[in-house]
């Protein structure tokens, strides 16, 4: 009768044992997934953080641009300098010159040469 008491005895702590290794891996691997978890969320972080910095240096650039680019500031910028540059003159595309445009980049692709076509016709053996 002692020996299997003993022998359930040593398969309930074997089991305990397991158990315990069980589950500890379980919380182990909980606690590494949260902390992998953490630190993506802080990376994600510093590159928001980076990103806004950077759409915020592109509208100033932007700004100065088009302060840069306000005629009375060119006219400004003309007489200071001395470059004796002009305003242009403001030009219209007429209909006849737009279809002489569309002409010219299709002429290459309609033309009145007829097209060789060759093909070769299956035959039942």
């Amino acid at each position: 009768m002692r020996t299997t008491n003993h022998a359930f005895v040593n398969q309930f702590f074997i089991f305990t044992l397991c158990t315990i290794c069980f589950s500890g891996s379980l919380g182990l691997g909980a606690v590494w997934m949260r902390h992998q978890i953490s630190l993506t969320a802080n990376a994600n972080k510093v590159l928001e953080l980076r990103l806004a910095e950077l759409n915020r240096h592109l509208d100033e650039t932007a700004t100065a641009i088009e302060i840069e680019q306000d005629p009375a500031r060119l006219k400004q910028r003309n007489v200071s300098m001395r470059l004796g540059l002009v305003m242009p003159v403001a030009q219209s595309i007429t209909e006849n010159a737009g279809m002489r445009l569309a002409a010219k980049a299709s002429r290459g692709l309609l033309s009145d040469r007829p097209m060789p076509i060759s093909f070769k016709l299956a035959s039942r053996n």
